[in-house]
This record gives structure tokens, sequence and C-alpha cells, in this order.
């Protein structure tokens, strides 16, 4: 039986269906020797124990996706019943267990941890729900850790999240929501990066988008990035494109969340990764494809506090999805049969037609 919380050092690819896509994607990183923050995940088992009363997924089966008035009507309820149930104490206790032990391993006992969604169908090469569920960032303490983890399992019942399982026909009972709680990063700088172009496909490139500040200003699209394309054979940066940064976000100084604040005069215009920095990143987004097989879209950061050398870290990898979809799409494209005949020989013999 699964527990309600499992470390990072304890899952890996193969838990999806315990810990979601999110959670067993860094606890991968963790074993491929790649620079991680710690944390644990708050398991699929604690989210089934924690709203198993709640009948959720026969309220959304009824729901028309093309119906959004009803889905936006549902939504209120689904989010407050979820939000509103008592945690089971096995659940809540294990959660408090490991976010101390998390903190005293950092010599503290308010951490400031990201608390982010990991659904089991998350993340994967077939659907992306990124940016579908919750994140909160900089949550220290406890009692504000469960309060974050009941309002990412509630987000699994917004609008756009709901819409998009009906859409795509995902059964509410294949899915479920795990919960990463993981050490943040007071990063100087962070973004993204593809281990393809997002924009041509190209898979001898690392295409990365950074930024001042934590990652969230990127992802959100809050801030227009720097961007670079780099060449994986030759490590050359083939396109380099500054941009004027006018916002990031921070921590908030009074101590849990973020905030949105100017970006001093001094950096808007400087690069906010140096060349040293973009080829260690490159080098580690290459060995994240090669471990995983298949293109990545890799979230990182810069933490402003780590020893030297160690600085840059991965928050999340997961599998590139547009180029992947369109991959798939053309794979299933027929191909021409070597004789126009052989149509005619395929149909009188039952066989599919192979291209027209």
């Amino acid at each position: 039986m699964t527990p309600p919380v499992l470390r990072f050092a304890d899952v890996g690819r193969d838990d999806v269906s315990a810990v979601g896509g999110k959670g067993a994607g860094l606890g991968e990183l963790r074993r491929a020797g790649i620079r991680v923050p710690d944390g644990f995940v708050v398991t699929t088992a604690a989210f089934g124990a924690a709203v198993a009363a709640l009948d959720l997924g026969a309220r959304v089966a009824v729901l028309d996706p093309g119906d959004a008035a009803a889905i936006a009507a549902a939504r209120g309820e689904l989010r407050a019943a979820v939000a509103s149930a008592p945690l089971p104490p096995a659940v809540r206790d294990a959660v408090v267990a490991r976010y101390r032990e998390l903190a005293a391993a950092c010599g503290t006992d308010d951490l400031p941890v990201a608390v982010r969604s990991s659904a089991t169908s998350e993340d994967s090469a077939a659907d992306s729900f990124a940016g579908l569920q919750d994140t909160y960032l900089w949550v220290r303490g406890a009692d504000r850790v469960l309060d974050a983890v009941r309002r990412c399992w509630a987000s699994l019942y917004s609008v756009e999240s709901v819409t998009y399982r009906l859409r795509r026909g995902i059964p509410e009972t294949d899915l479920a929501m795990a919960v990463v709680v993981q050490q943040m990063v007071d990063a100087r700088s962070s973004g993204v990066m593809f281990t393809r172009s997002p924009h041509t496909g190209d898979r001898s490139v690392v295409a990365i988008d950074a930024s001042w500040g934590l990652g969230s200003a990127v992802v959100s699209g809050e801030v227009t990035p720097d961007a670079f394309v780099v060449s994986k054979v030759t490590g050359e940066i083939v396109r380099r494109t500054v941009a004027t940064k006018s916002r990031w976000h921070r921590p908030d100084p009074e101590g849990n969340g973020v905030v949105e604040d100017d970006v001093p005069d001094d950096l808007r215009g400087a690069p906010s990764i140096s060349d040293e920095e973009i080829a260690e990143l490159v080098a580690v987004a290459r060995t994240v494809e090669a471990h995983h097989g298949c293109p990545q879209d890799i979230e990182w950061a810069v933490s402003s506090t780590a020893a030297p050398g160690e600085a840059i870290v991965l928050l999340q990898s997961r599998p590139e999805t547009v180029w992947a979809e369109k991959d798939a799409a053309a794979a299933r494209v027929a191909t021409p049969t070597p004789r126009a005949f052989d149509h005619v020989l395929n149909a009188m013999s039952g066989k599919p037609r192979s291209g027209a």
C-alpha cells in the first residue's frame, strides 16, 4: 500500500501512478545525478484518502465539455468540497513529519518550499497539464504547507483543468493528484530550456529563456526573457537576444509568498546569465535528454546562495509535447505503396490501404 508521503530519493520514472508526473520526474533527475532541490511528494494515495467520500468523478462525468457555463457553475462546488474535506490524521501527520525533517536538514524550522501539483496524467508526452493546476511558492511552516496541499488538490477542479480533461476524454477514474513539496531556491536568475527548438523542432539545438529572479515570471509570461539558442554539436551560441527585463518575482520580505517588483536599473538590460552558465545549462540539458531518451522541457534556476560550481539546479523536467505530437501525427501519415496496383491487391486481401 502506497504511503501518504514519499521522498524524492525514493521515487523515479516508474512511480507516476503514486507521485504524478512532476514527482516522478524529480526523483528520476536525482537518480541521473542532476542537482535538484530536495523535497517530498504527497502521494495519490493521500489524495484518495482525503476525497474518497466526495464522489467527484461522478459529478464531472455528467458535464458537457462544450457547456462552459455548467462547468463554471460546478467548479465552485467541486473546489469547495475538496478544500473543506478534513485531512485524514495519517496524511496530516506524515506531511508535517516530512516537512519538519526537510527543514531540520536545512538548519531551520520554517524552511521555504514550493508546493506544486503533480497529476498522474501531467507532464507526459501525450498529455500536458502544465499550468492547469496551482503552484504556491515560498510557503513557510507546516500549517501553511498543509493548506497549500489542499488548495493544489482543489485546483484539479478548475474550469480549465476540467474542460481539458473532458475534451481529451481523460476519465476521472484514471486521474489522481499528488503534490510536490520542494525546497525553494533563492534564485538570482531562472527560466526554461528546451532540448529542441520550440519554434522549428530542430533537435540540434538547446533553446534557453532566462530572466532575473524566480522562474514564475518567465513561466507566466509576465516578462520578456533573454533568449539564447545554442548548438548541441559545437556549443556555439548561434542566437542571442538580451531583453529589457523590467519586472521580476522575488520572495516576499514578510516571509511568505512571492511579490512582483521592478528590476533595478542596472540589471534591466544586462544578460541574466553568463556564457559560462549557458554552457553548463546546455551540458545539463543534454544529459537529461540522453537519460530520458526524448526531448525535454526543463525549468532551472541559478541559486544566489549556493557554493561556486553548484549554483545551477533543475526544478523539473518533462517531455516536450508540441513537437512530440507533430512527430506522432507525421508517423501516422500513410506512406505511398511501391506500386499503384498494390492498393487493389490490398483491398482484395482485406489489408488496409497504406497510402494514396
